[in-house]
């Protein structure tokens, strides 16, 4: 009898095994607007989320860059990614029919912070302090929205000219934990970041407020969402693109939201980042990736 109940545990196993080999694989990733580790903890709950959600094996995969999450998606090595702003625009336009599902609640209301080593005696203003002019200055990534983009329009639009002509220096950290520990250290006078990794750092305690602190807010615009390949029910079947949606909106586990950190996700769409897309084009930005 204990023979018999062990072959049955085994060829329990093995149908078990083999139903989920057959399972469509469905792959996931994200900018690297962090570090490595937190966004593995991150997307790797999601994908154990939308596995269960969709009844699809769903594997989380991480890129090096932003440009390598952009082309990743184009290249189908993944269906569906957390973009930025810019990197999301930058995607939707390599893939045809491409869609905007669904973005953190705040990222609708997102903004950068402009930050300053205590060195630079800088204080904070209403409006972005014309003494950051000749400093050094760093952003995250070449490709970030709240890093790069909206953050150089600002600076465009109060000095008439590029960063490379306002500041001596300018850098690329490669995400916004570096960005605020290299104007901590005083590495770069100035940096431009994104406020809600300036916020969790700060409570996280990994801000020296001594050190460095913020100096300008931007006015909001939308950034992050989650962006899906046009080709997507092609491929998983009719209706799919729909079902993944609604599961991305139905999100309520606290450590999923808290580790973005977002309240909550909703609705989104490509007209939402429609002046992004225009912003983008009017610095010459749109197809830098």
């Amino acid at each position: 009898m204990r023979y018999l109940t062990a072959l049955l545990a085994l060829l329990v196993s093995i149908s078990g095994y083999a139903a989920d080999t057959q399972r469509p694989q469905f792959t996931l990733t994200a900018i690297p607007d962090q570090n490595e580790a937190e966004l593995v903890r991150r997307f790797g709950q999601v994908a154990d989320y939308l596995s269960e959600q969709l009844e699809v094996n769903v594997e989380y995969i991480p890129v090096k860059s932003y440009p390598a999450a952009i082309t990743a998606f184009r290249n189908n090595q993944v269906q569906l990614a957390w973009f930025g702003g810019l990197s999301g625009v930058q995607a939707r336009r390599a893939v045809p029919d491409s869609e905007a599902i669904a973005q953190g609640y705040e990222d609708q209301f997102f903004k950068s912070y402009f930050i300053a080593h205590k060195s630079t005696g800088i204080e904070a203003s209403d409006g972005l302090p014309q003494a950051i002019a000749g400093r050094t200055f760093t952003s995250g990534s070449k490709g970030s929205t709240s890093g790069r983009l909206m953050p150089e329009f600002y600076i465009r639009e109060a000095f008439g000219e590029a960063p490379e002509e306002v500041f001596s220096r300018v850098g690329f950290s490669g995400d916004h934990s570096r960005t605020i520990a290299l104007v901590q250290s005083g590495a770069f006078e100035v940096g431009a970041v994104n406020y809600a990794v300036w916020e969790k750092a700060v409570a996280n305690g990994d801000v020296d407020a001594d050190q460095v602190s913020v100096i300008w807010t931007t006015p909001e615009y939308a950034d992050y969402q989650w962006t899906v390949r046009g080709d997507i029910d092609e491929q998983f079947g009719a209706g799919f693109k729909e079902k993944l949606t609604r599961a991305l909106l139905a999100i309520d586990d606290k450590a999923i939201l808290d580790s973005f950190p977002r309240s909550r996700f909703v609705s989104a769409d490509n007209d939402v980042y429609r002046a992004i897309e225009q912003t983008a084009q009017a610095i010459g930005l749109l197809d830098n990736f």
